[in-house]
């Protein structure tokens, strides 16, 4: 198998999945077109994009802070699926497997990010928030954008796992299993990222009073 169809543009991949027609009997396994992919059929791997697109753009989303971002995270998981395709050993579901992948994608992400979501101030009042739809709803979303630039200030690892955890709504054995790491190591990191984020919105309600 080559891996020139992999480096395709996502858009182009979406194109190519956006144009099947939905198959009028029941939907082929992922597992065999896992198989059919390793044998050259590239229609195959371009269905199973189409099925898991949308839940691969929704974690990656709680990552990305625009559109190109969004789509260069999911671009990465599906090339580094295809590449690894034959490591799948179909002992657990396809999905599963495809969310590993994602969830590594959005942590190296996150590692390559942190220095340029650094230099973003930690202040509410120099945030881009419109005060379309009234004040109560710009202070909503002046708070919602607060948080996320908190959240930048955590080390990639505590926002990996407050994602996954709170935003996700994830349990700690999901998390381990998504991660690599262990049980024990979710909670205490989890643990330690909340305090942290706690500490970090403190300190920026105290600068600005």
């Amino acid at each position: 198998m080559t891996v020139a169809w992999a480096e395709l543009p996502l858009s182009r991949i979406a194109n190519k999945t956006a144009s099947m027609r939905e198959p009028a009997s029941a939907p082929t396994a992922d597992e065999t077109l896992v198989a059919e992919t390793l044998a050259g059929n590239h229609d195959s791997f371009a269905e199973l994009v189409r099925r898991h697109r949308r839940r691969v753009f929704t974690t990656a989303a709680r990552f990305a802070r625009d559109h190109h971002q969004l789509d260069d995270i999911a671009q990465e998981v599906f090339v580094r699926a295809f590449r690894h395709l034959a490591k799948f050993r179909g002992d657990a579901p396809f999905a599963h497997w495809l969310a590993r992948i994602t969830v590594s994608a959005c942590y190296d992400f996150l590692r390559k990010e942190r220095r340029v979501r650094e230099q973003v101030p930690l202040d509410a009042d120099h945030l881009n928030v419109r005060d379309a739809g009234g004040e109560a709803l710009a202070s909503a979303r002046r708070a919602r954008e607060l948080l996320d630039v908190a959240m930048s200030r955590l080390s990639p690892p505590e926002q990996l796992v407050l994602t996954l955890c709170e935003l996700e709504e994830r349990s700690v054995r999901e998390v381990a299993l998504l991660t690599g790491w262990s049980e024990s190591n979710v909670k205490v990191r989890a643990f330690r990222a909340r305090q942290n984020l706690k500490r970090i919105l403190q300190l920026s309600h105290d600068e600005r009073r």
